[in-house]
């Protein structure tokens, strides 16, 4: 299904994705080439439902490793389950076995909790899998040497196992929101696109592909006011994940057009802090900005 870069267009558009022609080629060769896609944009333009949409289309697994600060080896690749192997070894003493000969049982796959990594590599399925990175920019730089390691090889070395090498080499998929800069070392085995805001047009098929009821008018209302709004200098700018929350919330509220009221409702949906809500409110108490923008989406 992702045999050409056209195919890649369909196919994603078949999940209510709209992929533009340069993602669609950079998930194309991802693929062919086996190599690792780093997606970096704002927050909520797509890059994890990117992701999420490869995984539905090979109808393959979708392991997600979600990085934060202070991410380590453990959370990331394996633990062993002691709660586990110190019942075992009680269990074998109450039946007479000896401890030294416990290390090969209690040390084996059996005992071992499987993160995200080594989940990834150890996958059984017929496919392999799709492993997402999200958020590398949220970890910290000790955790990208790790990823280096681990995506030039897709092998881990357990001591008390030796080394497990995937059957499948995983499709991966790394996401940024860009609050830091990412090592050129990590980025040098990626092939790398940049999301952008969608334009206008753009962002009204998206709405529409995914909320098919939505009337065409109360779409392109919906991705005019979005698109103006963005233009303002936000704490976080609203993405399309928060264009389609609003556009479900307006088709709930059973609205079929904007106007003063339904924004000033609606406002949660679209604006997530507090410093943001007051920037819009200053704004939109300015008479001409607010006639303008509502003028500009026909409401």
């Amino acid at each position: 299904m992702l045999d050409s870069i056209e195919s890649v267009q369909q196919a994603m558009l078949s999940q209510g994705y709209l992929a533009h022609r340069s993602l669609a080629t950079a998930i194309f060769l991802a693929w062919r080439l086996r190599k690792p896609l780093f997606l970096e944009g704002e927050p909520g333009v797509g890059k994890t439902e990117t992701a999420v949409a490869i995984a539905r289309i090979l109808e393959t697994d979708l392991i997600r490793l979600q990085c934060y600060e202070g991410l380590d080896a453990n959370h990331a690749l394996y633990e062993w389950n002691y709660p586990r192997q110190i019942l075992a070894i009680k269990m074998a003493e109450q039946c007479g076995h000896e401890r030294q000969g416990l290390a090969s049982t209690i040390f084996s796959q059996e005992f071992l909790i499987k993160r995200p990594l080594l989940a990834a590599i150890l996958s059984s399925r017929e496919k392999a899998p799709v492993l997402l990175i999200d958020e590398i920019d949220r970890s910290d730089e000790e955790f990208e040497a790790l990823l280096l390691e681990v995506l030039s090889e897709f092998q881990i070395t357990i001591p008390e196992i030796g080394t497990l090498k995937a059957l499948r080499r995983p499709l991966v998929i790394l996401t940024s929101n860009r609050t830091r800069d990412i090592h050129d070392a990590l980025k040098r085995r990626c092939l790398y696109h940049w999301i952008d805001y969608p334009n206008e047009q753009r962002e009204m098929e998206i709405v529409r592909a995914r909320i098919p009821n939505i009337s065409q008018e109360l779409s392109r209302q919906v991705a005019a006011f979005m698109s103006r709004l963005r233009t303002k200098e936000f704490l976080k700018r609203p993405g399309v994940a928060e264009t389609l929350d609003w556009a479900e919330a307006l088709m709930t509220l059973e609205r079929d057009s904007l106007d003063e009221c339904t924004v000033e409702e609606t406002l949660g949906c679209i604006l997530k802090y507090r410093e943001d809500i007051i920037l819009f409110e200053e704004s939109w108490q300015d008479r001409a900005f607010r006639d303008s923008l509502l003028a500009a989406c026909g409401g």
